[in-house]
């Protein structure tokens, strides 16, 4: 029997990376916290994750077969094999009329802690269903 990692990890596989890619931002910004004119920038989560689980129903390689005119087709869904994951400038809370950098290095760090301590819960999770999988293959010795 075939075991496909979308049944077994979920959603969670494609957290894993747009958190990955949410850190590169923020790290990108707090290393950009003295760069004159430096608009700090970040992801959007909610609408990342969104884009992976449309990625992900594309790439199924599931049959389809129109059988209604309403239904889309399959060219529509080309779009979405390669999401542009759109980057949103952050407003700051208290703007720096000096040199017109926009990053706030303590807001910056805590955006950054959050998403550390997100993405180490969803690999706790990961692990979790990594070790029940690997009892189940052993047979519970």
């Amino acid at each position: 029997m075939a075991v496909s990692f979308d049944q077994v990890f979920g959603i969670h596989q494609h957290t894993m990376r747009v958190r990955n890619n949410r850190a590169e931002v923020l790290a990108g910004n707090l290393a950009n916290a003295d760069t004159p004119g430096f608009k700090a920038r970040d992801l959007d989560f909610a609408e990342a994750l969104s884009q992976a689980a449309k990625l992900q129903m594309v790439n199924n390689n599931a049959p389809m077969t129109k059988t209604a005119n309403g239904h889309m087709d399959i060219s529509d869904l080309e779009a979405l094999k390669d999401p542009k994951i759109t980057m949103k400038y952050r407003n700051p809370f208290q703007p720096d009329t000096g040199n017109g950098n926009t990053v706030e290095v303590s807001t910056e760090r805590m955006n950054y802690m959050s998403n550390n301590i997100e993405y180490q819960a969803t690999l706790s999770f990961l692990n979790g269903r990594i070790s029940k999988l690997r009892s189940a293959l052993k047979g519970g010795q």
